[in-house]
């Protein structure tokens, strides 16, 4: 044993001369090109930053555990949800519209994206800390991110195009009624609930198909700061949802969320009262109720945030046997949309980076490309003669298969009698917020309405909340007015 250091090397394992020094010829004399650690050194840094996420970009997390403490093998088969099964896994938290240097404490949705690393091969979950989504159709995804990003002319984040965009948007009122309330700034990481938001597809072994949608509850309670204190610690400690996490880990408070699903028979969707696959819509839970699943617990930090959460990539394609998608218009699209920026950001062999790569065999007829460290074995095609791996439909073919028929159209989803963008946001004001939180979402909502908010917008967004509830978007009026006047 010896307590010296282990030497420095070049990044293919070759000794270094010095950490110091550079090569130069005489000690006042120029650098020479030969020092190709130096080389090496400066190279490296140029090129140490990969493109950042277009939304999401600001987020961090830890590795843990899920178990399955129930029996839900009646609504699937797949591995990580039988009972006693413990699977390892990999959460990452994050804001939406901030870059990667934002504030945690901005008022913004959080992501919530969870990988399993099971048996059968990698499954995902892209959710957030609520159950709904701004749009129900992937074609106004982009505008949506846009109006929360920045401007064109000068860089600057700017509420009236924010709010021009949600007030276009009739079917963003229930998620914008979460996020201007107390959850759209959780207190820290650990005190936020995730959602699927999305409806998933459950198979069982017999193939009886479930329609499901997941709900992580946190077991440290819902938490949340104020606006006031949000904005000091923008200022004061703007990574604190970050160093909440991992100091909490490091100090064996490991943090746990319940997970519990509403489950719907594959046949109730047909006649719903609304449709159930609208992103913008909840499941009532007296309809159908809650049923727990297990556990999910956080217990280890990450060693090296850009190997195991810069370069983690999350896509609800990722699916195993027993679990597939729905008729879900945005899951639909999110199938394509977050493989393909992974391929943009990290390279089409980004699923060989360790932190993505299943625990399972994988027997695949992909080849070549950047950055590929797994070997390609013949034969590289299919069908073919030579023992090849072959598909297995028995396992995969009932899950995510259902029926649809009718005219090529654009539109949204066929109206049912419960339709209507505004309705339960209203029940959400009016049923579920206590006469603080309604104070708390007129302040909310009235300060970002008056920060630069055209005259034109500021009209629309009275009306747009006294469509959610008369008395709120009255007083919001008023709050603003009196901002405004002052």
């Amino acid at each position: 044993m010896t307590d010296r250091p282990p030497r420095t090397t070049t990044d293919a394992g070759a000794p270094v001369t010095s950490d110091e020094f550079s090569l130069t010829v005489g000690p006042d004399g120029p650098i020479l090109l030969q020092d190709q650690y130096l080389i090496e050194q400066m190279a490296n840094f140029n090129r140490e930053r990969i493109p950042e996420r277009q939304p999401h970009a600001k987020g961090s997390g830890a590795f843990g555990v899920f178990e399955t403490t129930e029996d839900v093998s009646a609504y699937t088969q797949a591995a990580l949800f039988q009972p006693g099964a413990k699977t390892q896994m990999l959460a990452r938290f994050s804001t939406v519209a901030g870059e990667s240097g934002s504030p945690d404490t901005w008022r913004d949705p959080r992501g919530f994206a969870l990988k399993f690393y099971t048996p059968e091969g990698n499954y995902d979950m892209v959710g957030n800390n609520t159950p709904v989504f701004f749009v129900r159709d992937p074609m106004k995804f982009q505008h949506f991110i846009r109006s929360q990003k920045r401007r064109a002319d000068n860089g600057l984040r700017d509420h009236d195009m924010q709010w021009d965009f949600w007030t276009l948007s009739p079917e963003s009122a229930h998620q914008v009624t979460w996020l201007m309330g107390d959850r759209g700034i959780p207190q820290t990481y650990r005190h936020m609930n995730g959602y699927s938001s999305h409806t998933y597809m459950w198979v069982n072994a017999a193939g009886d198909r479930f329609w499901v949608k997941y709900h992580f509850k946190t077991d440290q309670g819902i938490e949340f700061l104020t606006q006031e204190e949000a904005d000091r610690l923008a200022g004061e400690k703007p990574d604190y949802h970050r160093q909440d996490l991992f100091e909490a880990i490091r100090e064996g408070d490991f943090p746990s969320w319940t997970l519990h699903m509403q489950i719907m028979p594959f046949e109730e969707a047909k006649s719903y009262r609304f449709n159930p696959f609208d992103l913008t819509k909840v499941w009532p839970h007296g309809d159908y109720p809650l049923v727990r699943v297990g556990r999910m617990t956080l217990d280890r930090n990450l060693t090296d945030f850009h190997t195991e959460m810069e370069q983690a990539a999350f896509e609800p394609n990722n699916l195993v046997a027993g679990i597939g998608l729905s008729p879900d218009k945005m899951l639909l699209a999110r199938g394509f949309s977050y493989a393909d920026a992974h391929r943009a950001r990290l390279g089409v062999n980004y699923k060989q980076i360790p932190v993505n790569s299943p625990k399972s065999p994988v027997h695949s007829y992909s080849k070549d490309g950047a950055m590929r460290t797994v070997n390609a074995t013949d034969p590289v095609y299919a069908p073919n003669s030579y023992g090849g791996p072959q598909a297995d439909p028995s396992q995969t073919d009932h899950a995510g298969l259902w029926a649809a028929d009718g005219e090529m159209v654009r539109s949204a989803y066929t109206p049912r009698s419960d339709d209507d963008d505004f309705g339960q946001a209203g029940t959400m004001v009016r049923e579920v917020l206590d006469d603080d939180a309604r104070e708390r979402l007129v302040s909310n909502v009235a300060g970002h309405l008056s920060d630069g908010v055209s005259d034109d917008v500021l009209a629309r967004a009275f009306q747009y909340w006294k469509s959610i509830d008369q008395d709120v978007g009255r007083r919001i009026e008023q709050a603003v007015g009196a901002t405004v006047g002052a």
